[in-house]
């Protein structure tokens, strides 16, 4: 029985290996010191961070909410008083 694969009897199975083999010879050196591995880390420390980081978000938040706030209301109070004072072009052919 005749064997179906390529030329000098492999199959594709078994040039796939190859390939791969040839990509790892063939992958670049790295550049620059080789770093030590990074030091161990300490997650409750961590978390610590990630906790106070988050408060401070909040309290961030909470502090520009009622900026916003005070400016709308400042907003909405001259925006009445503007349409209640007539504007002084109004004023001005009232006067002639």
């Amino acid at each position: 029985m005749a064997l179906r694969g390529r030329r000098g009897g492999a199959s594709a199975r078994e040039d796939e290996p190859r390939r791969d083999e040839q990509a790892e010879q063939q992958a670049p050196a790295p550049r620059g010191p080789v770093l030590p591995p990074p030091p161990p880390v300490d997650y409750g420390v961590f978390m610590q961070g990630l906790v106070q980081a988050m408060q401070t978000q909040a309290h961030t938040q909470a502090a520009l909410q009622a900026q916003l706030e005070a400016q709308l209301v400042t907003w909405h109070r001259w925006r009445r008083q503007w349409r209640r004072t007539p504007s002084a072009e109004i004023r001005l052919w009232s006067s002639l």
